[in-house]
């Protein structure tokens, strides 16, 4: 191996895609060569930067069915075949590739996940500024109750804006499987309002269609919530 040779294999050392002649041979020659060290140091802290936007944890099952599909699939008998080694460029251009994918993967996962958050927080905020916007309503009325569940609700309403701002706050979790469910009353129709995330105790609603409403009231239902509400109420406070 000449020292041009020894010299072109940065690379492929640091991407660990060298055999372990070149490897040793590469180790013995980097310990007196200043310009591939400083190469190889480089060379690490770009291809660690790379990783950073695409790595995660695997989830803790990802093994168990990893090892149940392939004790499920049938292997193919190995055939001897001799071992071809590919050209030195052909495996530098190979390890390229392979840097480039990967960089194009982090960038494209990370562009996907900050899309994401800006819709969610644009989302977010614009039903902030309609909260506020109901709260400051010069016809805005606030009432509250607190029932003998220990469920306290109050509304804001705004016939103007023809929305409502309910909160909801309960001393203790609905139960086991169970969640709470918001709901705004009209008559005798119940609209769904919104149910609550299982062990929520606490929540902030902004409803619309609000200014035919008779009352606000919060049951305690199944998980995925219902299409009409579970009888008594835990919780009521009249509008009307």
């Amino acid at each position: 191996m000449t020292d041009a040779d020894v010299h072109a294999l940065s690379g492929a050392y640091v991407l660990d895609a060298l055999t372990d002649l070149e490897r040793a041979a590469f180790k013995r020659h980097l310990a007196g060569c200043a310009t591939c060290a400083i190469e190889v140091a480089e060379l690490q802290e770009t291809a660690a930067r790379l990783a950073d936007g695409a790595w995660s944890v695997p989830p803790p099952a990802l093994r168990d069915k990893v090892f149940a599909e392939v004790s499920r699939t049938r292997q193919d008998a190995p055939v001897a075949a001799k071992p071809v080694r590919p050209p030195r460029s052909r495996r530098l251009l190979t390890v390229a590739a392979a840097v480039i994918l990967a960089a194009a993967a982090a960038t494209g996962t990370f562009a996907v996940q900050e899309r994401r958050l800006d819709d969610q927080r644009t989302t977010a905020a614009a039903e902030s500024a309609r909260v506020t916007e109901v709260l400051a309503a010069p016809d805005a009325i606030l009432r509250t109750a607190t029932s003998a569940s220990g469920v306290r609700l109050t509304v804001v309403t705004s016939a103007a804006r023809d929305e409502a701002v309910l909160t909801m706050a309960a001393e203790r979790a609905a139960g086991t499987d169970r969640t709470y469910q918001l709901w705004m009353l009209d008559g005798s129709t119940a609209i769904n309002a919104g149910v609550l995330p299982v062990g929520t105790t606490s929540a902030t609603r902004l409803v619309s269609g609000a200014a035919s409403a008779d009352a606000f009231a919060v049951t305690i239902e199944p998980s995925t919530g219902s299409p009409v509400p579970t009888l008594p109420p835990v919780g009521q406070v009249s509008v009307a």
